[in-house]
């Protein structure tokens, strides 16, 4: 401290703005006691961004230390490089006036806590639990509370769990429903779970499987053992919901709890080649669409309630659970935790894939529209009132896809705020950022050898790459030890 004192009174008489000076001082203190600084302090103080008499030069963003947010430690790392410039402190230079002093300190102190997003950039895929094996992964989650131990399912209907560690050795048989999970086709089986807000009090968890005689999908509560909660009971079973599958694919599959708390389930057309029933655009099934629900008090004559403001309560001739419809296999959502945005990737039917962001009550098209492309008819088809793909791919690029996650983690700056997908048959996986309606960024992260499964999270909002057949991934930048 005494020496940053002693080059804060060397740069001081530069200033010429005593109370600039005060200003500085109490940011560093405050950084150095491990406190931001106050919004308001920032905001009524005025400290120009360079010295008088230098051209305004291309300010950067603050983010000194390149870890995707600025913060008291890129303010520490200025405070201690204060001088002239040399090849060690050069990214120390916020404003590249050609020295480190205290009007870099002042642009760090006024954009504390702002991200900043770095391009995206190419990736690798490694192991991200090498000594596991799983079979037919279908996906990763983890509940609130339970940082050190991940859950996946495997589609033949089995729940295993591991400690969140890159070397764990073994994985948990946490429940086995195989008796009852019906995998007559690849897109049958155990597809969807989801935890209970509250499950590290109440032990509740729900599963999205496919059962036959008839065939259906079912949506299930379960719960862990009262004797053991490290394991879950098979005999615990509350049906919550079950929905006639004409044929066997198209099930959808992903279930997940809103911001708000109710539960979204995603129910694919029924199946078929072109949708030949028309349940996409047919608001009187629960087919082709995703459902929104309320399961806080579920019991076995009241399994759950509709919410009063879901946009189809009271519609004659719709269902009240319908969030929105036209979608013809959603194959993963996910809610972004900055914004709330509901991401939901559509799989096409010949030639195009989609993603969608979700908006209560809105039409996605399917079987009018594949993608933002006419389908049914093939040509001057009547989009009114159709809510296009924000992204799209054609099957020059694959022929399933993937939806993932926008990544909110720490642990890749690149991606900070990326929405991440891939596709199932040729291993690519792509992010793109998006901002005030339209894709700002949008890039090829690697071409894979992956069957991607799903993408999953973990509660720090790392993100995981699911394979069919060859265990867990996870993205890792290019040239990245």
């Amino acid at each position: 401290m005494v020496v940053l004192l002693s080059r804060l009174r060397c740069l001081a008489p530069e200033l010429r703005y005593p109370e600039a000076v005060a200003f500085i001082l109490l940011v560093v203190a405050l950084s150095a006691c491990g406190q931001s600084t106050p919004a308001s302090l920032v905001e009524n103080t005025t400290v120009p961004d360079n010295p008088p008499g230098v051209p305004k030069a291309m300010v950067s963003s603050g983010d000194v230390n390149l870890d995707g947010i600025v913060d008291s430690v890129d303010l520490g790392i200025v405070a201690s490089n204060l001088g002239p410039l040399t090849e060690d402190n050069s990214l120390a230079d916020v404003n590249q006036d050609g020295v480190v002093d205290l009007f870099d300190l002042n642009i760090v102190a006024r954009e504390q806590g702002r991200r900043v997003l770095q391009p995206l950039q190419p990736m690798v895929v490694e192991p991200a639990f090498p000594n596991l094996s799983f079979q037919g992964l279908t996906y990763l989650t983890q509940p609130n509370g339970s940082e050190d131990r991940i859950y996946v399912i495997e589609q033949v209907g089995h729940i295993l769990d591991f400690q969140n560690e890159p070397t764990v050795e073994e994985s948990n048989l946490f429940l086995d429903i195989t008796d009852r999970v019906n995998q007559g086709s690849d897109e049958e089986g155990l597809l969807g779970l989801a935890f209970d807000p509250g499950y590290q009090d109440n032990g509740y968890f729900y599963l999205y499987y496919s059962a036959t005689d008839p065939r259906r999908s079912v949506l299930s509560r379960f719960s862990v053992r009262e004797d053991d909660p490290s394991a879950a009971d098979p005999d615990s079973e509350l049906v919550i919901l079950e929905v006639g599958q004409p044929f066997r694919n198209h099930n959808g599959g992903q279930i997940e709890f809103g911001p708000e708390g109710y539960l979204y389930v995603g129910v694919g057309d029924g199946g078929g080649g072109g949708d030949p029933l028309g349940n996409g655009q047919s608001q009187d099934t629960l087919l082709g669409s995703v459902l929104r629900i309320d399961v806080t008090d579920a019991r076995i004559d009241d399994p759950y309630r509709v919410p009063p403001d879901n946009p189809y309560v009271g519609v004659p001739g719709a269902r009240d659970e319908i969030w929105a419809y036209g979608l013809r296999n959603p194959w993963r959502f996910s809610f972004d935790p900055e914004n709330g945005l509901m991401w939901l990737a559509d799989v096409g039917q010949n030639q195009w894939e989609e993603v969608n962001v979700v908006e209560p009550g809105s039409n996605y098209g399917w079987n009018i529209m594949e993608g933002a492309h006419c389908f049914q008819p093939a040509t001057n088809c009547d989009r009114t009132g159709l809510a296009l793909p924000v992204a799209e791919y054609s099957h020059s690029d694959g022929c399933s896809i993937t939806g993932g996650y926008v990544y909110r983690g720490l642990g890749t700056p690149s991606l900070s705020g990326a929405y991440v997908y891939g596709d199932f048959c040729s291993g690519k996986i792509w992010g793109f950022r998006y901002a005030n309606g339209v894709v700002t960024e949008h890039l090829l992260l690697v071409d894979s050898d992956l069957n991607i499964t799903s993408f999953g999270q973990d509660q720090d909002n790392n993100l995981y790459i699911l394979d069919q057949f060859d265990g867990i991934y996870r993205l890792v930048p290019v040239g990245m030890p």
